[in-house]
């Protein structure tokens, strides 16, 4: 079965490529995080290419590898976006256009947590330079609205990357579609 494109939107740490790759396996389709994909391409980090390009020229890349890495799964994949994707009315658009989009809302505590034992953090530019926990409440009162705006479903990340795959998979695939379930 040939699906669309799962776009999976949030803000950083919401989980979105941990329950991305589970997903794909989940489904049996490709997996791609636009960050990732983006570094590789680039060979730097997203805060190199801020620093260098500042955040216009780094949105700018982001938005043609979202379509790069979509168009590169011509019979459908589970996309990982960065938390900023949404900024950018053309890439709502778009992932509305091409798939179904995923938002993985978390706390702002919940996220803090998660960014501060990161390894990861390092390559995670700050936005704001406010304090970490004030940088995610001040980030997710400007962007709540943009995600729940662009989201087919939007999906609580209260409980486990495994469930919430399993609840996604639901949405996407219902029971009398699912091989595991038929008889």
């Amino acid at each position: 079965m040939d699906f669309t494109h799962i776009f999976l939107v949030g803000p950083r740490g919401a989980g979105k490529t941990t329950v991305g790759k589970l997903l794909g396996k989940r489904l049996l389709l490709p997996f791609e995080d636009t960050d990732a994909f983006l570094q590789h391409k680039e060979g730097r980090s997203v805060h190199e290419i801020v620093r260098c390009e500042g955040w216009s020229g780094f949105r700018l890349r982001e938005s043609t590898t979202l379509r790069t890495v979509t168009n590169s799964m011509p019979h459908g994949g589970v996309i990982a976006t960065g938390g900023g994707i949404v900024l950018d009315n053309g890439n709502c658009m778009f992932m509305r256009s091409h798939g179904t989009v995923f938002y993985l809302s978390t706390p702002a505590e919940e996220l803090a947590q998660r960014l501060a034992a990161s390894p990861l953090a390092s390559q995670r530019p700050p936005l704001t330079g406010a304090p970490l926990l004030e940088e995610i409440t001040s980030v997710l009162a400007e962007r709540h609205d943009l995600y729940c705006s662009v989201a087919h479903h939007i999906i609580s990340t209260s409980h486990s990357p495994s469930i919430l795959c399993e609840e996604i998979a639901t949405i996407l695939l219902p029971p009398e579609h699912d091989d595991r379930t038929a008889k």
